[in-house]
């Protein structure tokens, strides 16, 4: 979704070819054509784009376009992974806390 957001936001609708997505995403998977075109249903059922399959002579492509989910995904992206590292250092000084609360108060009452 990353790569699609960051291709069709300078146009409003771009012809993407499934062969451009298997290049970009080489790096991390494998997909064959059938994978992408599964991919692509299931963005545009979960409502992050709307696409066409066309044919550009003779060539297979994907006409695309956002829609408001997926124009909004790598700032949504951002956001949570900023919670998540704010929910992480909230637990990492919460328990940083209980430790000093509990060793104070193993002083405090603690047997001689």
């Amino acid at each position: 979704m990353s790569y699609l957001c960051s291709k069709c936001q300078k146009k409003k609708t771009y012809l993407i070819p499934p062969q451009e997505i298997t290049m970009a995403l080489s790096k991390k998977f494998i997909l064959s054509t059938a994978e992408i075109d599964e991919i692509m249903v299931q963005l545009s059922n979960e409502n992050y784009i709307d696409f066409v399959v066309t044919e550009r002579s003779g060539e297979y492509m994907y006409c695309v376009t956002l829609k408001k989910c997926g124009i909004s995904y790598n700032s949504d992206q951002k956001r949570e992974k900023k919670q998540l590292g704010i929910l992480i250092l909230r637990s990492i000084f919460l328990a940083t806390i209980s430790f000093v609360f509990g060793i104070i108060l193993k002083a405090i009452f603690g047997t001689q």
